[in-house]
């Protein structure tokens, strides 16, 4: 959000009488405040609707646990049904809802057109992501609510744009910038990852300018996040230390081993069709609901191979693993978590990666803590993994080890998160070059001509104040 004030007036000259003095002062004045009162209202709108989304969440994730033990196995063919039904739903009525949410963000900060566009950022999509996310996590989808919170706070401030002062391209991606950033703090109670993935994963064309509104509207709805649901940690905390001076090397096996599997996601979810046999490709492409049923399947499969451990963000276990310092995953929790997530983001419906990659990552720690209990302990171990194997699937490094600390409380492995985060990135871009949400994001790409384009590439072409 641009903390610049609104469009500046002529400055007074001695020919101007006093009645004009006063008027282009009482104008000044009344944008000012109109450009305040848009800011303030749209922080304090996402601050509200994140903590909404993630009190609804986790009643959702309620409703999950409370579905396997009354429904059980009626729930292998109600879970293919209702992926069928969420895409259909999704493709029908909430057209640019599908995935996460970030990469229809990040395209709507890269269109450089002036105009207004509701396709991917409205309040219609609002309504559908949160009501999709919901039936998702009810059904026992992979998928999280971050990412839908930052499509859900971008089209709350989008709704802002063309309004007072707010009407070029520069302002729609501020105001859009912001209330993702906002979302991120709100989803998770993790207002410095939201101001850290606002710089590095949604303005990264852009220079970031410190003095920025961006920084006052993750502030605010982190505070709101706050004042409700106090000041949790989202997957609780772990009582272990990494001793650098005696396992260091832990920090370069969870990074490489933990960065490739990420990689190894990005590469499978931007080239899934690609590395399908022509005849599988047309077939899925012409009954994508068919589709979108046989992966709820397999992810209804998975749930119950694990004991229902992989079903929607598997918050519970991952938080209870960490906490008691000791595994309660089966040994191949990891790998169907990895499958479940995939599957849901592949089948198209609504539905965020970080709290289900998160939690891949711990279930990929513990089996590296199993197979080498020497190198570390159990909960240094899955925390590192947890932010390489983030890293290595967004290639957002610095956003990976601060969201992972702010979500496990892991303030005092701040050095060895950052290397380990900073290793599996150069990992993951070895096998993935592409980062994921920017290579979705192209999907999404307004079209312009590349004269156009290519001006807004430079540093220079429009300054502004994020």
């Amino acid at each position: 959000m641009s903390s610049s004030s609104p469009e500046e007036l002529p400055e007074a000259t001695s020919a101007e009488t006093p009645d004009e003095t006063t008027s282009r002062i009482v104008d000044r004045t009344r944008d000012t405040w109109h450009h305040a009162l848009i800011w303030f209202l749209a922080s304090v709108l996402i601050g509200l609707t994140g903590v909404c989304v993630a009190i609804a969440s986790d009643y959702a994730n309620e409703a999950n646990l409370w579905l396997q033990k009354k429904l059980h196995w009626w729930l292998l063919p109600l879970i293919p049904a209702a992926f069928a039904l969420f895409a259909w739903l999704t493709n029908r009525f909430f057209s640019g809802t599908q995935g996460s949410g970030i990469p229809q963000t990040i395209a709507v900060i890269d269109d450089p057109d002036d105009r207004k566009k509701s396709n991917l950022l409205s309040l219609r999509n609002l309504v559908g992501k949160i009501a999709m996310l919901l039936g998702g996590l009810v059904m026992g989808a992979s998928i999280g609510r971050e990412g839908p919170t930052v499509q859900i706070g971008a089209s709350i401030s989008h709704a802002f744009y063309g309004y007072g002062p707010f009407k070029t391209a520069v302002h729609r991606r501020t105001l859009v910038l912001a209330g993702g950033a906002a979302g991120i703090a709100a989803a998770f109670n993790t207002p410095l990852a939201g101001i850290m993935f606002a710089i590095e994963e949604l303005n990264k064309k852009y220079p970031f300018h410190a003095h920025s509104s961006t920084l006052l509207t993750v502030i605010i709805a982190g505070l709101i996040s706050l004042a409700i649901q106090g000041n949790y940690v989202y997957f609780g905390s772990t009582r272990a230390i990494l001793d650098l001076s005696q396992n260091m090397y832990a920090i370069p096996v969870c990074a490489i081993l933990g960065g490739a599997a990420g990689g190894l996601f990005s590469l499978f979810v931007q080239k899934f069709s690609a590395i399908l046999p022509k005849r599988i490709r047309t077939l899925i492409q012409s009954h994508p609901y068919i589709f979108a049923a046989a992966c709820g399947l397999v992810v209804a499969l998975l749930g119950f191979l694990t004991g229902g451990l992989t079903f929607g963000t598997s918050y519970q276990p991952t938080r209870m693993t960490l906490e008691a310092d000791g595994s309660l995953f089966v040994w191949y929790y990891g790998i169907c978590k990895f499958l479940a997530t995939l599957l849901s983001t592949l089948s198209g419906i609504p539905g965020g990666l970080f709290a289900p990659t998160l939690s891949v990552g711990a279930g990929i720690g513990d089996n590296i803590s199993a197979l080498l209990p020497a190198i570390a302990p159990h909960g240094a171990i899955i925390i590192l993994v947890m932010a390489a194997y983030l890293s290595g699937v967004t290639r957002s490094p610095l956003t990976s080890f601060i969201i992972t600390m702010e979500m496990t409380g892991s303030n005092h492995m701040l050095l060895s998160l950052m290397m380990t985060s900073l290793l599996a990135s150069y990992v993951s871009g070895i096998i993935s070059p592409v980062p994921l949400y920017h290579a979705l994001a192209e999907r999404y790409a307004y079209p312009a001509s590349s004269s156009k384009r290519l001006s807004l590439t430079k540093p220079d072409a429009h300054p502004e104040n994020n």
